[in-house]
């Protein structure tokens, strides 16, 4: 049996690791690759229409796995925080949920849920979601009646999409903090536990 010298030995190897990055690379695009980058827009578009202090609006959404999702059906259950994005598929709002994976061990200890809140459809957000890969909580659609709920807060924006907002409501249903960032910012993860831990308070 003959053996390869060493050079062609290593050209070989060479080959096999370009040939299994390639392919990875094929397979596994960057999820930058497939967002909108939507340039820098106005940072708030919108008036509140809910204060602290005062009940949080009910509704009533579809999640993507189908199923309805009440706000008050976690009324003296749990805290809720409500995270409304402006639109899939761009780069600040696909790094923003993603991100709060790392920020679910403080939702858990406060007794908070998470819901995210979108005005696109289901089958888009359903394809965004499981690029950007597993979420701990429901991504909820705002899409029809065209971004309704959003409406009743006043994070509607006038160009149909959502304000980048946090919405954090206690236990007995009423708002104890508004956030809404400049769109073009992701909001900082520390002000979300700063808002949390003011629930140990209520």
């Amino acid at each position: 049996m003959v053996l390869p010298s060493p050079a062609k030995l290593l050209q070989v190897i060479i080959n096999i690791i370009s040939l299994v990055l390639f392919s990875s690379l094929i397979q596994a695009k960057p999820f930058t690759d497939y967002g909108y980058d939507p340039g820098v827009l106005k940072p708030v578009d919108s008036t509140l229409k809910v204060s602290p202090g005062e009940p949080a609006p009910d509704f009533t959404l579809t999640a993507i796995d189908g199923k309805q999702v009440r706000l008050s059906q976690f009324k003296n259950q749990r805290n809720v925080v409500l995270s409304f994005v402006p639109s899939a598929w761009t780069p600040i709002c696909s790094g923003q949920w993603p991100g709060y994976n790392i920020s679910r061990i403080f939702f858990e200890q406060y007794d908070a849920i998470l819901l995210g809140i979108t005005v696109d459809n289901i089958p888009t957000l359903y394809s965004w979601t499981r690029q950007m890969g597993e979420l701990w909580f429901d991504v909820l659609s705002d899409f029809w009646p065209h971004g309704e709920v959003a409406g009743k807060y006043g994070l509607l924006r006038s160009d149909g999409t959502a304000e980048r907002a946090l919405v954090f409501i206690d236990k007995s249903g009423i708002i104890s903090a508004i956030h809404v960032s400049d769109i073009n910012v992701r909001p900082p993860l520390e002000m979300i536990v700063t808002e949390l831990s003011k629930f140990n308070t209520r």
